[in-house]
């Protein structure tokens, strides 16, 4: 793995936690069923990301429109860690649709700026879609809470706070 690049996470022997962001009328029933239900639509790209901060960054701190609730996403590590090394660079896709895709982006600090290291970000598109709905899920929490209250201590200067609400992710031992 690039020096650079980096899997933050939350994770245990089993399990790894990503993050999604997404509308009332996606997350309740979601949450409801412990995994994505209709209107989520197994098959189209859905992008996840292991990294809190950078799903921070991406949603606005769950203030966006359509991505006001944040999931942590508890999903078996064993099909986290093959899709992660089958996945092909979002960069180098010129033709067709590979069902897996890889970014590495800036990882991002409290006030979302750019750190030096990648954070990943995993796009799961036609079959692995629904496998990743259907097999790879184990529960889905709503985090939505400790996002916007970790913004809130950001907004209000009180870095030690946000960090101290942050969940606690370690670089994740994976080799790509």
């Amino acid at each position: 793995m690039e020096q650079r690049r980096q899997i933050r996470a939350d994770y245990d022997d089993r399990t790894v936690v990503v993050y999604q962001a997404y509308s009332d009328e996606i997350a309740e029933p979601a949450l409801a069923a412990g995994t994505f239900v209709p209107p989520f639509k197994p098959g189209r790209m859905t992008w996840v990301k292991p990294s809190f901060l950078w799903m921070a960054y991406r949603c606005g701190w769950a203030r966006k429109p359509g991505q006001e609730r944040v999931l942590a996403v508890r999903v078996l590590r064993e099909a986290f860690d093959e899709a992660v090394r089958s996945a092909v660079p979002s960069r180098e896709v010129v033709r067709g649709k590979p069902e897996i895709r890889v970014q590495w982006d800036p990882e991002r600090g409290l006030r979302h700026e750019a750190l030096e290291q990648r954070s990943l970000q995993l796009g799961l598109g036609g079959d692995a879609s629904r496998r990743y709905v259907e097999e790879w899920i184990t529960g889905l929490v709503d985090v939505t809470g400790v996002m916007r209250r970790v913004g809130a201590a950001v907004a209000a200067g009180e870095l030690e706070l946000a960090r101290e609400l942050l969940p606690v992710e370690r670089v994740y031992p994976l080799e790509v």
